[in-house]
């Protein structure tokens, strides 16, 4: 009887490491390609962007999910790393802090460029594999840092910018976010209004993938059916089996794979189980639950390390990769479908948004109207021939009653 159950042991054991073996060797070939790492974000925390403070070495970086040698653990051959900046900057200084957190990321290449080859299209993560290297691209979170501006649009798509967010855990003008579904917002645009949407065709003009992560549902919808390439969930779940409105329903999933969109899972503890606690076979779960929905090319990795206090137990770090990877082949998924949530779908959403670009296309130029934006600070040079004529309708109004006010004095 002993001998037996010692025997089962070893085979489980046994197996547990082929899984592993067999994700490690295709890893080899197909590394990771992560939607969403907040590392910039923690070094602006921990050290104001200081990179050459002793303690900001990201070869012996602590108290981070992520370092240089984690990074090489997971098998990690390319990242999004994200330009955040939190709700609190929008209509104050969301651009300069956005524009610094894109240095940040360009720095980081040329500190360590033995790690890090900074990238801006399908074709140059090829590169980097080849090389060896981790493809570092810039993902954008959260519209308010374009400050409702398409010219600022622009600007960041040539600082390198591939993916903006058209939300965070804020409304922007022209932008409902996952809040409204929640209660804790009121919509404002019932998904995008008409400045959203030519938001969205001017990211289909650039070539800029067009991030749902954060969104409402409504808005969901809206990007997937206006937009004319494919979209992405840079770092969400499924919500059938946790009921997060920062998850992706599963009418959603299949507006996804009608249009061959791609949903990134995140990894935090919330969004996987709904409670403080989970595990990787939880996290595995959502992977099975969208690639059943919205079939295996629809189905990538958005851990946002970094960026979250709570992760599942197997899924620490950026090193753990290859244990969910032995996990989904444990679960019997193909090699090809494996090859596929690693990187090969994203490269595939990239490219075929790339081809959808037309920069012969003559640039959309109108503004937003002046009366859908907020914020006190505004100057308003470019909306009258005659300055100070066409002011938001608040402050006319007031200064027609002071006017008015004056006249009576008379």
């Amino acid at each position: 009887m002993w001998t037996s159950w010692w025997l089962w042991a070893l085979v489980a054991v046994c197996a547990a490491d082929t899984f592993r073996d067999r994700a490690v060797s295709i890893m080899e070939k197909t590394p990771v390609v992560d939607g969403h790492n907040d590392l910039p974000w923690q070094l602006l925390k921990q050290f104001n962007n200081r990179l050459l403070d002793t303690r900001a070495n990201l070869t012996v970086l602590t108290g981070t999910h992520t370092n240089i040698p984690k990074l090489k653990a997971g098998f990690v051959g390319g990242q999004f790393w994200s330009a955040y900046m939190p709700c609190d900057t929008q209509n104050k200084d969301a651009v300069k802090r956005t524009l610094e957190q894109i240095d940040v990321i360009h720095r980081m290449c040329q500190l360590y460029p033995e790690t890090f080859q900074c990238a801006t299209s399908s074709a140059d993560i090829q590169k980097a594999f080849q090389a060896g290297k981790v493809a570092s691209l810039i993902g954008v979170e959260g519209g308010h840092s374009i400050d409702s501006s398409l010219g600022v649009l622009r600007t960041l798509y040539h600082l390198g910018m591939r993916y903006l967010t058209l939300t965070h855990n804020c409304n922007t003008p022209w932008a409902d976010n996952w809040l409204v579904d929640t209660g804790s917002d009121e919509a404002r645009s019932q998904g995008l209004s008409p400045f959203g949407k030519r938001v969205v065709k001017e990211m289909n003009r650039l070539g800029v993938m067009i991030d749902l992560a954060h969104v409402s549902v409504a808005t969901m919808k809206a990007a997937l059916q206006l937009s004319e390439a494919p979209v992405i969930f840079s770092h969400s779940s499924a919500y059938s089996l946790c009921k997060s409105g920062r998850n992706v329903p599963d009418d959603v999933l299949q507006l996804v794979k009608s249009t061959h969109s791609l949903v990134m899972v995140n990894f935090y503890n919330d969004f996987v189980s709904c409670k403080n606690e989970a595990t990787l076979s939880q996290v595995a779960d959502h992977l099975d639950h969208i690639k059943k929905v919205a079939g295996a090319e629809s189905v990538g990795l958005g851990g946002d390390f970094d960026g979250v206090e709570r992760l599942p137990v197997g899924l620490e770090d950026v090193s753990k990769y290859p244990d969910l990877i032995a996990e989904l082949l444990r679960r019997n998924w193909t090699e090809t479908d494996v090859r596929g949530v690693l990187s090969e779908n994203l490269l595939r959403v990239f490219s075929l948004v790339e081809q959808r670009s037309n920069h012969t296309q003559a640039p959309d130029d109108e503004p937003i109207p002046l009366d859908q934006l907020d914020g006190s600070c505004r100057t308003q040079y470019g909306y009258s021939e005659a300055p100070g004529l066409h002011r938001q309708p608040g402050a006319l109004l007031a200064s027609l009653a002071t006017l008015i006010f004056s006249l009576s004095l008379l």
